[in-house]
């Protein structure tokens, strides 16, 4: 199933552009959400962030000076943003089975700023509700940063569970899966304690997005699938 062609950009830009300038300069292509969108964390000497926000691509950096440079997404093309970004189109790219294809690099692209702006708020709605079940964990869950992964286009992190083995909580902008954005529970290991209604995945369980679905919703979705484990 298609993504969005929005998200399909967003996705391109996310992977072929961010995560290819950080991977260059630390060796890293996780990236993280932000308000009207996702970015880099900053990166390198100039500590660099690369970032969407609603309809500009921005890139800052505080090399000799602190600057800032932003373009609208829509119109420009890959190779435009790369420039200002500073990563190379032409090394080879992998980061993950997921990874999208680099595509025209010359097409100008169709992109609604709406798509981004909806997608930094899931993101953010997910994240929040991921603090608050990790804020509740004990130290022996030994909880992983929360991370962007630009090939998925989700939000994931892991955590331990009381039979020592470990699940992924995750909010993803939507795939071949499921096509809208959801929230999910992938356990590490076959067992898929209690009710099996609640497994309604082969990886685990999936709750999609919907209207009024709010940060107590995705919290209690996630803890649910935690609690499970005893």
């Amino acid at each position: 199933m298609d993504l969005s062609a929005s998200r399909d950009v967003a996705r391109r830009i996310g992977a072929h552009v961010m995560a290819r300038a950080r991977r260059a300069a630390v060796g890293r292509i996780d990236l993280s959400p932000m308000p009207g969108g996702f970015g880099t964390p900053a990166f390198g000497p100039d500590h660099r962030v690369v970032r969407i926000s609603g309809a500009t691509f921005v890139v800052e950096s505080t090399s000799d000076a602190a600057t800032t440079r932003s373009v609208p997404v829509h119109g420009s093309t890959l190779r435009a943003l790369a420039e200002i970004a500073g990563a190379d189109l032409t090394t080879e790219l992998d980061v993950g089975h997921d990874t999208p294809p680099l595509g025209d690099v010359d097409e100008p692209l169709v992109f609604d700023a709406a798509e981004a702006v909806g997608l930094g708020a899931w993101w953010a709605l997910g994240l929040q509700a991921i603090d608050a079940v990790v804020a509740g964990l004990p130290a022996s869950a030994a909880p992983g940063r929360a991370r962007l992964w630009p090939e998925h286009f989700d939000l994931g992190i892991d955590v331990g569970v009381a039979d020592g083995t470990r699940v992924n909580l995750g909010v993803s902008a939507g795939d071949g899966f499921h096509d809208a954005p959801y929230l999910y529970v992938g356990p590490w290991e076959p067992a898929r304690p209690g009710d099996a209604a609640y497994w309604n995945a082969s990886f685990g369980a999936v709750q999609g997005e919907r209207e009024g679905l709010a940060v107590a919703d995705a919290t209690a979705f996630f803890r649910e699938g935690i609690t499970r484990f005893g």
